[in-house]
């Protein structure tokens, strides 16, 4: 049987663990902290899957495979974590880059979202005040991933089919000769070594450096206000890519989670190691 290291355990390590031993192989997961790990970048409350991407027409359609991936994935676990809450874009300003080109993307793929203008978003969605609201649009797919119950649950079932685990911080790594040196001193070897170390790859493959870049984005949990917790809990996931395709974006309080608020922008830049 041919064995597999696989380095890191965020959504991209355990996916990968889970599919290799799905066709046959012997794997093993090299994680430096507990899994879930917090300080992963694919590890909190939520995740967004949506098809509204402004012109990224490629990016839209992977995501009708990605939610077969996913509907795989459920029927594997025998659980889902997935919400569908929809989606609602605004604007503060007609004709905006972003809201014109998800339209004409959109419908081009055979999903043409409904326009709504501030009055109506306000009829349907009280906790929104229409000042400041000039258009947008709702599609009704589109939803809320789990993310961090979606990393426990896979990281079970990797183990219930064999997957071996092992605590360690990675030293050195040679792809090519499927190789890990860990603190221990230890090596271990496989016939092929995937990494999925995220932010801390271009520590271990110096040829990243400068195509890789560990990245902070700031995020917010709010308890919305007594008479809007039931809308709010209703509520789809909300895309304000502002007049420069920046903006912000909010995650409704699904399945006992917060509400959270994140900037759009990225710091590009930061170190995986230090404190917030």
């Amino acid at each position: 049987m041919p064995h597999a290291l696989v380095l890191g355990a965020g959504i991209m390590g355990l996916s990968t663990a889970w599919a290799l031993r799905r066709r046959g192989w012997s794997v093993e997961v090299v994680e430096q902290d507990p899994v879930p790990n917090p300080r992963g970048a694919s590890c909190d409350h939520h995740r967004l899957i949506r098809h509204a991407y402004g012109a990224a027409a490629g990016y839209m359609r992977m995501v009708d495979a990605a939610h077969a991936a996913w509907d795989l994935l459920w029927r594997d676990l025998g659980e889902t974590h997935y919400v569908e809450t929809g989606v609602l874009a605004l604007a503060s300003a007609r004709g905006t880059g972003w809201m014109t080109e998800s339209r004409v993307a959109l419908t081009a793929h055979g999903m043409p979202p409904a326009d709504l203008d501030a009055a109506a978003i306000a009829a349907r969605f009280p906790m929104f005040d229409p000042a400041g609201i000039a258009e947008g649009f709702h599609l009704p797919r589109g939803g809320v991933l789990l993310a961090e119950r979606i990393l426990a649950a896979l990281a079970r079932r990797c183990a219930e089919r064999g997957v071996a685990f092992r605590r360690a911080r990675v030293t050195e790594a040679d792809p090519e000769r499927g190789w890990l040196h860990l603190d221990t001193g230890e090596a271990i070897a496989a016939d092929m070594l995937l990494l999925a170390a995220g932010p801390w790859g271009p520590r271990l493959l110096p040829g990243l450096a400068g195509r890789v870049a560990a990245s902070r984005q700031i995020v917010l949990y709010l308890e919305p206000p007594p008479a809007l917790r039931g809308p709010w809990a209703g509520a789809p996931m909300l895309l304000d890519k502002g007049t420069t395709g920046v903006g912000f974006y909010a995650v409704p309080p699904v399945a006992g989670t917060p509400l959270k608020l994140g900037d759009h922008r990225f710091s590009l830049g930061g170190n995986p190691e230090a404190e917030p």
